[in-house]
């Protein structure tokens, strides 16, 4: 029999064509992909509820100005409902929801007449009529009181964002099949209300999202194909553009969470998660050029892996986190059920060389 030898790096090439990148080790994948610099995580959450199931899934971040130390971290169990966590990771406390996928919070929002902190969960209890589920979040005593369901669609809720204009608030929810509605929140009466401003569309799957108000830009990150952008103006255009393809290199199938740090008027970092190589990439805003790629590895508290939803916030967050907190959902948290890691935001700025 006549035999021959193929370099491994075409056997690899071939092995991904015939059963797609997904199917791929995992190392292989890290191997094939731009190095990555390591960090570690400073803090984590206590496990959500839900054991031995992919449930923990997307962060949000309320910070306190006054007290940056007793900032809360709302956290989503996509088979139960919602949690809020202290900085020490602490459950402050949890409320019943279901099947709730993405959460996002703004504060300073008028909910029944007074400003406050209003959380906003992608709720897909009905996978075929999509759901805004509405909350207030009490930052005195950590807790969420349920506000109301506003229309999202039809087809199963994933990801959710909100962004604020001159007009109002908004809230981007988007659909498993690519689809985005635009819908004005508000939630200033008894009862909250939304109104589909407009819908924009990716070809395939997507979930994670974030707006930056500055600029009036949305980031949506199409979990086979890459992370785009889009007008986030209620009267802007619906047109995709596309930051980054995944390639398999810079950024590895499923492109998962996505998150911002705004700088000065209209700079900054967007931030996606490169979940098929347990990585996360940094883009420049102004250009949309690659900036580098760093990953969650084993330190005094364990590191990340395949990571759905991420959250960014910049400012301080107390001695542990002084100049901004990066919060990323571990899908392997070794024995325990999933959680959420909690990175200094400085720690990546160093690792990557980034300016100070």
């Amino acid at each position: 029999m006549q035999r021959f030898l193929f370099p491994i790096a075409g056997l690899l090439a071939l092995a991904a064509c015939s059963t797609g990148e997904s199917e791929v080790p995992v190392a292989v994948r890290i191997a094939n992909a731009t190095p990555a610099v390591n960090v570690t995580a400073r803090g984590e959450t206590t496990p959500v509820g839900t054991a031995n199931a992919d449930a923990a899934d997307d962060p949000a971040i309320w910070r306190n100005a006054a007290d940056p130390a007793a900032s809360l971290i709302v956290g989503t169990d996509k088979k139960a409902g919602l949690y809020v966590y202290g900085m020490d990771g602490k459950t402050r406390s949890f409320i019943d929801a279901g099947r709730v996928n993405n959460v996002d919070l703004k504060d300073g929002v008028t909910i029944n007449g007074a400003p406050g902190v209003l959380v906003a969960a992608s709720d897909r209890n009905d996978v075929a009529n999509a759901k805004i589920a509405l909350f207030r979040l009490d930052s005195a005593t950590a807790k969420l009181t349920a506000l109301g369901k506003i229309d999202g669609g039809t087809g199963e809720a994933y990801g959710i964002c909100l962004g604020r204009d001159e007009a109002g608030l908004y809230g981007f929810i988007v659909l498993k099949d690519g689809t985005i509605h635009q819908i004005a929140i508000d939630a200033s009466g008894a009862t909250p209300t939304g109104r589909t401003v407009r819908t924009m569309k990716l070809g395939t799957q997507a979930e994670g999202c974030a707006v930056d108000d500055r600029t009036g830009t949305l980031y949506v990150a199409e979990e086979d194909v890459g992370l785009w952008r889009f007008d986030a103006r209620a009267t802007g255009s619906t047109t995709p553009v596309q930051i980054a393809a995944a390639d398999g290199k810079n950024l590895v199938m499923d492109a998962e969470g996505v998150a911002i740090a705004p700088i000065g008027e209209k700079d900054g970092y967007v931030i996606v998660s490169s979940q098929g190589d347990n990585a996360y990439v940094v883009y420049k805003m102004s250009d949309d050029s690659y900036v580098g790629r760093f990953r969650i590895v084993d330190g005094a508290i364990g590191g990340s892996e395949e990571t759905d939803g991420i959250e960014l916030m910049l400012g301080d967050f107390g001695p542990n986190y002084p100049g901004g907190l990066f919060i990323a959902q571990d899908g392997h948290n070794a024995a325990a059920a999933q959680n959420f890691k909690l990175v200094a935001w400085a720690d990546i700025v160093k690792a990557l060389g980034l300016p100070q």
